[in-house]
């Protein structure tokens, strides 16, 4: 359901931004710097990959490691519960420590920002990278070309990705880095809408002017491709990636809450939740705290996205109707 929704969205805004492309890199950061939602989305966006990427140097900080078990500080009497208030937060454990294994929570978390939003990254770069090639490939094909990678294209999308993520990280050796893996699949099972999104944009450009003279000059499709189609194809490319990017991480959750995606020790927001879901009346900070963080995430995404989206073609409505600076976007 969020696939499709996201897949019609940046179709929307891909055919409209072809017809009326960004103008430059700061005809581009004018558009986006009225939209008040925007800022506040990419300074939170910022900080979460600020933090994720400073995980090692807070974690010394706090003098703790994401892997070590504190048994002493878990009421075994009581099925694990931490011991103390707020789930044993303290000096030496900022946020808390995990039930039953006394892992200090706070390292967990930083440390599954890195996860999470790497795995969202990877397998959003390998959409757009596998989608570029084959929409380019059919569009600029001939009719039998056209018609085999439109069919796969077909096939590929229509394919649910939970059920076939679930089935391929099953059937995968457990020795293989899970969240290489889990990036992995995730691409390589959603690339079909961007693909579908550039062969239809593809297939607008190569009748304009410019690019059936290029044809005419002699020269090759991955020549033309590269001199004439992907500068014009940036603009859409740059707005559903930026859509993408939530759904994928909210996929990488869900794998690994249904147990198929990172496993322990390594940490995960998605992971910490399948252990949480028996802990939230115990121990409520173990389940609020990965959630809250996720939704946090996810929702900054999709505001920043629909800011890049509006700064990318002005013409398009934004889905927001609080912050988004109509009035000082339209005098810019």
């Amino acid at each position: 359901m969020s696939e499709a929704r996201v897949a019609s969205e940046g179709a929307r805004a891909s055919t409209e931004t072809v017809l009326a492309p960004a103008s430059g890199v700061r005809q581009f950061w004018r558009r986006l710097r009225v939209q008040r939602a925007a800022l506040v989305a990419a300074s939170v966006v910022a900080l979460l990959v600020l933090l994720a990427l400073a995980a090692p140097l807070l974690t010394a900080v706090e003098g703790q490691d994401p892997t070590t078990y504190h048994p002493d500080l878990v009421d075994s009497a009581r099925g694990g519960v931490p011991v103390g208030t707020f789930g044993g937060l303290s000096a030496d454990h900022w946020l808390g420590v995990e039930p039953q294994t006394g892992r200090d929570l706070f390292a967990r978390l930083v440390y599954g920002a890195r996860v999470s939003l790497g795995v969202a990254l990877a397998a959003t770069v390998v959409e757009v990278t596998v989608g570029l090639v084959m929409g380019i490939a059919a569009g600029l094909g001939n009719r039998w070309v056209d018609q085999a990678l439109s069919r796969f294209t077909d096939v590929v999308v229509a394919l649910p990705l939970m059920v076939m993520s679930l089935a391929l990280l099953a059937i995968v050796p457990s020795g293989f880095p899970r969240p290489v893996l889990v990036a992995a699949v995730i691409g390589l099972i959603g690339w079909g809408s961007i693909a579908k999104i550039v062969r239809a944009q593809t297939l607008t450009l190569k009748q304009l002017d410019h690019v059936a003279a290029a044809r005419l000059s002699g020269w090759g499709s991955w020549r033309i491709a590269r001199r004439e189609l992907l500068p014009a194809l940036a603009a859409p490319v740059i707005t559903y990636a930026a859509l993408l990017f939530p759904v994928n991480i909210t996929a990488e959750a869900a794998l690994s809450f249904l147990g198929a995606g990172v496993k322990p020790p390594t940490p995960s927001w998605g992971q910490m939740l399948t252990s949480a879901n028996v802990w939230y009346q115990a121990a409520p900070q173990y389940l609020l705290l990965p959630a809250g963080l996720l939704f946090v995430t996810v929702l900054a995404l999709t505001v920043l996205g629909d800011g890049v989206r509006r700064a990318l073609d002005p013409r398009a409505a934004s889905r927001l109707s609080v912050g988004t600076g109509r009035k000082k976007e339209a005098r810019a």
